[in-house]
């Protein structure tokens, strides 16, 4: 009779086709994602023209997703432990996908910001869902590289998002691109059938095989007799309420850490949805035509998309936090470079290394964070990271709506946004090896100290 850790299995497995088809679903989903967070963003213009709003108040109703954004990443870990990560992962993709498709059917400021509140659940219940189930999947060595490809969806759904817009909003109206969001209910049979539990709701449960099963489609190379017991990585009290699971963030060694990791996910979605709001607006106020202005959207998205696929192998490769450090400061220096008036091909290129470094920098942010937290601590711990992220997330359209009603120079605007990139760099900065919770994980799960210097 043998005890066997399951994740320290799942962390010693070579990478196989049952992680690339993980892979491939949370990619999925996560498009589905981020076409619902950023498809305001593309029928921001016509919404203000269509129901007479102010800059101010388009921004609050841009905002208004992030606000259940919030709430759903600080519950969704709670609802996972309870019910299971798959079927938090599906109840998520429910809401937001009837949530932003419903969006398309109202008609004023209101009932529109309401919706969207309620669509933002969803949204952003999803995402702690996806990383902490990439991250328990995942081999060691790409870890980083499977949770930041993951992400990439993220970049592909505002692809997919701009898209759309140049091919539907001034043809068929705004409202075509939110009833379009409603097609990833398609999805949910799939997610059901062949998405995999959660291995540490597998144990709790007693589900145990089911989860001889699962390490066998993992690591076909291990054996596992039928007296063997199957435990998890050890837990940090496990039986803890919510508010005593987060206080332990802040515990042996991971206050400062945990500081960071939320200064860093405040700033950078500050200046992802800031950019996803009002880029095209303020593009088309730069006497840009709406086409031309969706155009810059896209490249914005096309940038996001190859940061998101590239930065896993940097972060894998090399320290995270010197990884998460260059990336911000690239990105505040495109941001700055866009204030200058230049050639539009040059322009294309500096909003492409934008959305390269802040849509990197996000996923790794989330990638480091997930590895730096104990197993029992994960899911908390991300979410609470994921939260905080979307405070940063609810201010800049807010705040950038409010600078475009002073009508001030465009390059004055791209300066506000830049900042934020830079103070994201300080952060992660900030975050050094040597933390007790460091130590934990790498003598719990034999990690890799991708932290140090």
């Amino acid at each position: 009779m043998r005890q066997l850790d399951v994740h320290a299995i799942a962390s010693d497995a070579k990478f196989n086709r049952f992680h690339a088809f993980i892979l491939f679903i949370c990619t999925l989903v996560i498009v589905a994602d981020g076409y619902d967070i950023l498809v305001v963003g593309v029928a921001l213009p016509l919404i203000v023209r269509d129901m007479g709003v102010t800059p101010t108040q388009a921004g609050v109703m841009a905002s208004a997703s992030v606000f259940g954004m919030m709430i759903g990443a600080v519950l969704s870990g709670s609802v996972a432990d309870l019910v299971g990560r798959r079927r938090a992962m599906v109840a998520c993709l429910a809401v937001f996908s009837v949530g932003t498709a419903a969006a398309g059917l109202t008609h004023d400021a209101v009932s529109f910001s309401v919706i969207r509140f309620v669509a933002g659940l969803g949204i952003g219940g999803v995402m702690p869902c996806v990383i902490t189930q990439m991250t328990e999947f995942s081999p060691r060595t790409t870890r980083a590289t499977m949770v930041t490809a993951s992400f990439s969806g993220f970049a592909m759904g505002g692809i997919v998002a701009a898209l759309s817009g140049k091919a539907l909003v001034e043809t068929y109206g705004w409202p075509s691109v939110f009833f379009a969001a409603a097609l990833p209910l398609l999805l949910i049979p799939f997610v059901i059938r062949l998405m995999p539990e959660s291995m540490a709701y597998l144990v709790k449960s007693r589900r145990l095989d089911e989860l001889r099963g699962l390490l066998r489609r993992i690591d076909s190379s291990v054996l596992i007799e039928a007296d063997d017991i199957l435990v998890g990585a050890i837990e940090i009290d496990g039986g803890a309420q919510e508010h005593s699971r987060s206080r332990q963030l802040f515990l042996e060694g991971r206050a400062m850490a945990t500081s960071m990791f939320w200064l860093a996910s405040f700033m950078c979605l500050f200046v992802i949805y800031g950019l996803a709001a009002w880029l095209v607006k303020m593009m088309a106020n730069a006497g840009y035509s709406l086409g031309s202005a969706l155009t810059f959207a896209l490249v914005l998205n096309i940038g996001a998309l190859i940061g998101s696929v590239s930065v896993g192998r940097l972060g894998d490769r090399f320290s995270i936090r010197w990884v998460l450090f260059g990336l911000y400061l690239l990105a505040a220096f495109g941001i700055l470079m866009l204030s200058f008036k230049m050639p539009q091909p040059w322009l294309y290129i500096f909003i492409a290394i934008v959305g390269a470094a802040t849509y990197g920098g996000q996923t790794l942010t989330f990638a480091c964070a997930a590895q730096f937290y104990p197993l029992a601590l994960r899911s908390i711990g991300v979410g609470w990271t994921t939260a905080v992220g979307r405070i940063g997330a609810i201010a800049a359209p807010i705040l950038l709506g409010m600078l475009m009603t002073l009508r001030l120079p465009l390059e004055q605007n791209f300066v506000v946004v830049a900042i934020p990139a830079v103070l994201a760099a300080i952060a992660v900065s900030q975050i050094r090896s040597g933390h007790r919770a460091l130590n934990d994980a790498r003598s719990t799960h034999k990690a890799v100290d991708r932290f140090a210097p």
